[in-house]
């Protein structure tokens, strides 16, 4: 038995038990798939310092009704229209939407696009995902529409310490021409379990897209997640990647510009303990005349580890691009790792592109310097601390998300001192 069939056994089962769906044949190429390349393991390039074997070797069931508690207390930041998620039902809707928005679940006005923008031949997880399509949160924002207020997706898992559940939270939003909507995602939970997510964008010309992704899973849960936006010309694309909590998380985050398109990739990472959190991205640059923004931060203690990889792709035609990448960890542990690099891949020869990471710890100065002022060191660790990380928070645009993630970082710098 080779260990592709060990590791997939269990999910066979899963899935043959699965009632029909409109998208059953989406469904069955995508087990195909996922049969046939199982897990990823070390040996891979782009799993090379993240160990799924945690998630390859448990053995998972399908996700229970649950009582989710308090939605409010477990997602704090929860702002204007709402779809809520719990065990990968859809459980609640808070909406007012103006004309020309839809929000609901998948329909067939999203079988155009469902499944085409993230790779499921490529990605063993995306695969996965798209084997247990089932409910999931479909937005679409039609031609000149501007939504004032976010909309916001709250995914709940309520896990066991035995039978560990499994949900697979799919999103996709669709945006017309001169369109603008902000977009927040948020996956919270208790207990254990594994949450296995893909986001597909799709952004016409001249549309405008802000997007959040915040993840405060449970300490012992695991988070594998896909994002994937393709962009028309002179659109503004921007997604803000917010990770708190989980024991493994991996988030793959990509786009694929047009002419003319903006877009910008943030990131912010905290882990301590053991957790350990990968992030990839890759920004291709399809066509030219696109400018593109990256900014990671992470801030590791403990015996944490964390992964950045960013990719940047600049098509042979792709000329005039302009595109700055750069990742920065603070580690405040000796036993804490980092493992950071950068790639450009150009292909063409009029282009604007720099990179740059760094690893570095508390400065030893401003340490002095403000415990000189009447601060004591446990505090001053925790404010610069808190400063390093604001830079990623103060770029968030909607204001209810920024003072919640103010208050929670603020709060966790606090509890857990340096």
């Amino acid at each position: 038995m080779t260990a592709v069939t060990e590791q997939i056994g269990n999910w066979v089962e899963q899935f043959t038990a699965q009632p029909a769906s409109p998208f059953q044949g989406l469904r069955e190429q995508a087990f195909k798939r996922f049969a046939e390349v199982g897990f990823p393991t070390t040996r891979d390039e782009e799993w090379r310092f993240t160990n799924v074997s945690p998630i390859a070797r448990r053995t998972f069931v399908a996700p229970k009704a649950e009582a989710p508690g308090d939605i409010d207390q477990l997602a704090p930041w929860t702002a204007g229209n709402r779809l809520v998620f719990v065990n990968g039902r859809l459980t609640e809707t808070v909406l007012d939407t103006p004309k020309g928005v839809q929000i609901g679940d998948f329909n067939s006005d999203a079988e155009p696009y469902l499944g085409r923008q993230a790779d499921y031949t490529a990605n063993p997880f995306v695969a996965l995902n798209t084997a247990f399509l089932n409910q999931g949160a479909f937005i679409r924002v039609a031609r000149g529409t501007v939504v004032e207020q976010p909309i916001h997706i709250v995914y709940c898992t309520i896990g066991q310490p035995v039978e560990a559940p499994h949900v697979h939270p799919r999103s996709l939003i669709v945006v017309g021409p001169n369109a603008q909507c902000t977009i927040v995602e948020t996956y919270v939970g208790a207990g254990v379990y594994f949450t296995n997510a893909v986001t597909e964008i799709v952004a016409s010309d001249s549309a405008v897209v802000d997007h959040y992704k915040v993840t405060v899973e449970a300490p012992s849960a695991f988070h594998v997640a896909t994002l994937h936006a393709t962009l028309g010309r002179s659109t503004n694309f921007s997604s803000h990647s917010i990770s708190l909590g989980g024991a493994l998380i991996r988030n793959d985050a990509s786009a694929t510009l047009s002419d003319g398109t903006e877009a910008t990739l943030n990131g912010l990472y905290i882990v301590n303990g053991t957790q350990h959190v990968d992030n990839h991205t890759s920004i291709d640059h399809a066509k030219p005349h696109a400018n593109s923004h990256e900014l990671y931060k992470g801030i590791l203690d403990g015996k944490a580890s964390a992964v950045f990889n960013g990719r940047i792709i600049v098509r042979q035609d792709a000329q005039k691009t302009d595109s700055k990448q750069t990742n920065k960890n603070l580690v405040l542990s000796d036993e804490a790792v980092i493992d950071t690099k950068p790639e450009l891949q150009i292909w063409a020869d009029d282009v604007k592109c720099t990179h740059g990471a760094t690893i570095g710890q508390l400065d030893a100065e401003s340490l002095f310097y403000m415990q000189s002022r009447g601060i004591d060191k446990r505090n001053a660790r925790s404010l610069l601390t808190y400063a390093f990380a604001q830079d990623i928070v103060d770029r968030i645009k909607v204001p209810a998300l920024r003072d919640s993630l103010e208050r929670v970082l603020f709060e966790k710098f606090n509890e857990h001192p340096q």
